[in-house]
């Protein structure tokens, strides 16, 4: 399915399909009151996820339309799941601040720039997707109309995290930044966010954003040092988790 097809209008509705790890990327998005009845509207996002092959998956936010959406999908049995919170930056120059942190932890790392396709067959790897996944996840990438900006982390030569940026005016989103299990507790997720950050202010940025699931207390550590605050929370529903 090539990339435009992989999202739609539904009176009101943004509903997208791409069969990658990112829930975000195959739910729908309920952003307008719509015109059609509600029960029509589900149904219909029913049967397009029926014909894509995935699980119907509803995104729920504070600014969800009509505001009882998650009341009435409770009600008709879609189970809430993955509670994130939006986390935001209001201003990038208060990293100048931020102490240097313990340096003897990062001899023999660097920080390298990467392709979008090596990125996301990296970062797919680390979390064991399947490569339909990974694929999917590349193809986004590489259509997105916002740019995108991948980085890795070398120890020693040896990749042991990544991360990137997507970079619209002067906003910045960090996304699927990630540290391997042997290399955690150092301080390098850390360092690798200060560096897309500076990247990113180098480019123009002033403001950042990313999404963090709410019980991830050791990025939230990460995010909460570095001056992130929560913005917003926002949730999933579905029929079955286990199968989102």
């Amino acid at each position: 399915m090539p990339a435009g097809a992989q999202q739609r209008w539904l009176d009101g509705w943004m509903v997208r399909f791409s069969p990658g790890k990112a829930k975000r990327a195959r739910c729908v998005n309920a952003v307008a009151d719509g015109r059609s009845p509600l029960a029509d509207r589900i149904a219909a996002c029913a049967r397009l996820y029926e014909q894509a092959q995935l699980p119907l998956i509803v995104r729920i936010t504070p600014f969800t339309r009509p505001a009882d959406l998650d009341a009435v999908l409770e009600q008709r049995g879609l189970s809430r799941f993955d509670d994130t919170r939006v986390m935001v930056l209001a201003d990038l120059a208060s990293l100048d601040n931020l102490p240097i942190g313990n340096t003897a932890s990062h001899v023999g790392i660097t920080i390298e720039s990467s392709g979008l396709e090596s990125f996301a067959h990296r970062v797919g790897g680390f979390r064991g997707s399947p490569l339909a996944q990974r694929q999917a996840h590349a193809e986004r990438l590489l259509d997105s109309p916002v740019p995108f900006f991948a980085f890795e982390v070398r120890d020693r030569g040896s990749v042991v995290a990544c991360g990137q940026f997507a970079l619209e005016d002067d906003l910045v989103g960090l996304y699927d930044v990630f540290t391997s299990a042997p290399a955690r507790g150092r301080g390098i997720a850390g360092l690798l966010c200060k560096q897309l950050l500076a990247q990113a202010r180098s480019k123009g940025a002033r403001h950042a954003y990313l999404q963090v699931e709410g019980d991830n207390h050791a990025a939230r550590a990460v995010y909460h040092r570095l001056g992130f605050l929560d913005g917003y929370a926002y949730h999933y529903r579905t029929w079955d988790p286990a199968t989102a």
